[in-house]
């Protein structure tokens, strides 16, 4: 049961946004499994003074466009699974978006079944 996070500079327009979450959900289906309709998603807007990030990092040259996902998910993705989610996220951002795919930051956070809850204070 996945969360995403998306992160970028402000200024996209809602189509631009809405695309990135559209890849964002499409990874999270075919390639974590998750069920159909489980779509959470948050995207956040920032002024270059709040959207900090090294351009140089790694020998990975960052521009402005830098989109900064997190997925949070059940603990049980295998590494391949992982690694299939950064390709398709990077390409599928190329393919339909024209970013870069030096600008696509990818952090994976996997917790157990019992830290979530969905709804009116009930565990999953």
């Amino acid at each position: 049961m996945p969360f995403a996070r998306i992160d970028l500079a402000k200024g996209k327009t809602p189509e631009y946004r809405a695309t990135v979450a559209d890849v964002v959900y499409g990874g999270i289906i075919e390639v974590f499994k998750a069920p159909d309709g489980d779509r959470f998603i948050v995207i956040n807007e920032h002024t270059p003074d709040n959207f900090v990030f090294d351009p140089h990092f790694l020998g990975i040259e960052r521009s402005p466009d830098l989109i900064m996902i997190q997925v949070t998910s059940t603990v049980g993705n295998t590494k391949e699974q992982k690694l299939a989610f950064f390709k398709q996220m990077v390409n599928e951002l190329n393919r339909r978006l024209n970013v870069r795919r030096e600008d696509v930051f990818i952090n994976l956070v996997f917790i157990d079944r019992e830290d979530w809850s969905f709804g009116n204070g009930e565990p999953w």
